[in-house]
């Protein structure tokens, strides 16, 4: 509830007049150019001739006739847009105004006019227009639907290109209608709601200046929603606010500020806080104790949060689930793994059940470890207490496998999880089938494939070229291209790296041509090769002794793609050098100084072997 501070309510009396200070020219223009439809040009229809026109027909009934028909009923209103919808044009941001101050004491009509004016006419009603139904909700205790207005009015201004001011725009209003002082305090827990912290928190202060005292609930969701933005100057500015003008905090208001506390990382002077608080008349309740050995554990302070823990019990505030798991990831930080199971074993000892956080916790530290026998110990233990693994679990004790290098267990325990109900999650069949690939164990993973696929599952191209590569490193270039297939099949578009694994795989196994086809399948593709392709095709034609082929080629990447690879340039030079023919060499050196290549010392390398080799010819024939 919004009250009034007693040392202002002279104040309050005419507080409109008084708000001069924030109704300047520049700020009401802003008001009203959010207006999206016409306010009928704020002309009086006074011509007397429209008074010889039927009620359906003339414009100066319209409010009357919707007022008459609300009174009637919902249904009245859909029959009425029919009949008066010459009208319709004529109702503008004055005319339902008019319409929702007739409906003041009847706020029903006029939720119901609202309404209709937006979805079924499809009209977008002005903030003027919002901030009257508002006020005759809150009038008339609709607090919920009031609430739920003022965050729609908000959520339409805030992306306004020139600034609203809502908070002026209620005010304005009030020369109207019935109001009630609350809807500034709900205008502070709106901004919140939708986001505009910043917004709230100037709300706040405008709400204080006019002479209003916010309710505890709305400092409370305005200090929340300045801590998640970690405006911690701000969270101190309204809590010495509160102070100034009234407002009593309660156990909510200091649970936030220990918050503040230590995400400003100023833990050390929260005993002093406690003290504080303790004078105030209020005892730290289990949050606090929660958030301060929450606090203590991310520092690494284990002794102070054990320290808390045990005052808990001297002051009868019982340690619940998250203080112990909060302390048990704290000792697994600390790589006390046992102490960590030893107070789980309290915790339940003391009649608190584990959830699925509490053995995650364990589970994890267990499998960071390596020690995978008491991780499935754990997982035995839970599934027996009606706990049912989730999509962390599973990741985690799989990988811990992974990490062991016990890939087959791996796959067992996912068999065995299926077997109790527990859904798989892709990521983890991801990381199984690249685990397999790295290990040198395609053909496992192909299986995998073929068994997980039955249940849906369909591999990313990421997976297919981790699968591609692995078959390719085992010289199984068949299995590699059934499976470049079955990409196509599903609508998975091979990539450059798909096809540089099969065209090195060919290359290697000397079926250089069936390589140079899968390059043009990838030109043909609109993919371009690169350096790597160039090499192991030239070293493939160099290895068959095809140089007049590798020299080909190496012209085309030249010529075609701008690809200058002094290794293939080199390993071409070499198949020529080692006839021990100078002058072809020469020839050949030419061509390929007017491609563009240039020769380095491994080139000169090979002329000198060249000539040697001639020149050892030479003297062996004579």
């Amino acid at each position: 509830m919004l009250l009034i501070s007693p040392k202002k309510q002279s104040f309050y009396i005419n507080f409109i007049s008084k708000l001069a200070f924030s109704s300047s020219s520049s700020s009401a223009s802003s008001s009203y150019s959010l207006q999206i439809i016409q306010d009928s040009e704020h002309k009086s229809l006074s011509n007397p001739l429209y008074n010889f026109l039927p009620e359906t027909q003339n414009p100066n009934k319209i409010v009357d006739l919707i007022c008459s028909s609300l009174k009637k009923g919902d249904s009245h209103l859909t029959l009425l847009q029919d009949d008066i919808k010459p009208l319709l044009p004529h109702l503008g941001a004055h005319e339902i105004s008019r319409v929702l101050l007739r409906c003041q004491s009847d706020s029903v009509s006029a939720l119901t006019f609202f309404n209709w004016v937006k979805n079924d006419l499809e009209i977008k009603p002005t903030n003027s227009n919002y901030c009257l139904i508002v006020h005759i909700l809150a009038w008339n205790n609709k607090f919920s639907f009031a609430m739920k207005m003022l965050c729609e009015l908000v959520e339409l201004v805030k992306d306004c290109p020139r600034s609203v001011d809502v908070f002026q725009d209620l005010i304005s209003c009030t020369e109207d209608c019935n109001w009630d002082p609350v809807v500034f305090d709900m205008l502070i827990k709106a901004y919140v709601k939708v986001g505009l912290i910043r917004e709230s928190f100037k709300t706040f202060r405008k709400t204080v200046d006019v002479g209003f005292q916010p309710s505890i609930v709305s400092c409370n969701f305005l200090l929340n929603g300045l801590l998640k933005l970690n405006c911690i100057d701000q969270c101190w500015q309204v809590y010495e606010e509160m102070g100034r003008i009234g407002i009593r905090p309660n156990t909510h208001t200091f649970n936030i500020l220990t918050h503040v506390f230590c995400k400003n990382g100023d833990v050390d002077k929260v005993n002093g806080f406690l003290e504080k608080i303790e004078e105030e008349g209020f005892d730290p309740d289990l949050v606090t104790y929660n958030t301060l050995i929450s606090s203590y554990c991310k520092k690494g302070t284990l002794n102070d949060a054990f320290y808390l823990y045990r005052i808990m019990y001297r002051r009868n505030v019982l340690p619940d689930l998250v203080t112990y798991t909060t302390l048990m990831n704290g000792l697994c930080k600390e790589g006390k793994v046992r102490e960590a199971h030893q107070l789980f074993h309290r915790m339940v000892h003391r009649g608190l059940s584990p959830d699925i956080v509490s053995y995650n916790t364990l589970i994890f530290a267990y499998c960071k470890e390596g020690k995978m026998q008491e991780s499935k110990s754990l997982l035995y233990e839970m599934t027996g207490n009606g706990v049912y693994p989730d999509t962390f679990t599973c990741q985690i004790i799989v990988q811990g496998y992974g990490k062991e290098g016990r890939l087959l267990s791996a796959l067992n325990l996912v068999v065995e999880l299926q077997r109790f109900g527990v859904s798989i999650s892709r990521d983890i069949y991801d990381y199984l089938i690249v685990a397999l690939c790295q290990d040198n164990r395609p053909f496992a993973a192909t299986s995998l494939l073929e068994r997980i696929g039955q249940d849906g599952y369909v591999p990313s191209l990421e997976i297919y070229n981790e699968l591609m590569e692995s078959l390719c490193k085992c010289d199984s270039v068949a299995d590699a291209l059934l499976l470049k297939d079955e990409m196509v099949d599903r609508n998975i578009k091979p990539s450059l790296f798909t096809y540089r694994a099969l065209i090195c795989c060919l290359c290697r196994i000397g079926r250089s041509g069936e390589a140079v086809s899968l390059m043009d399948e990838l030109l043909e593709s609109g993919m371009l090769p690169d350096s790597l392709i160039c090499r192991v095709l030239i070293h493939g034609y160099c290895m068959e002794k095809d140089v007049n082929k590798a020299e080909a080629l190496l012209g085309f990447f030249a010529k075609k793609f701008q690809i200058y690879d002094t290794e293939s340039y080199n390993a071409v030079f070499n198949m020529f050098a080692e006839d021990g023919d100078l002058s072809k060499l020469m020839e050949l050196q030419k061509r390929f100084l007017r491609l563009g290549f240039a020769p380095n010392n491994l080139t000169c390398k090979y002329m000198i072997h060249s000539l040697w080799k001639g020149m050892e010819r030479k003297f062996q024939v004579e």
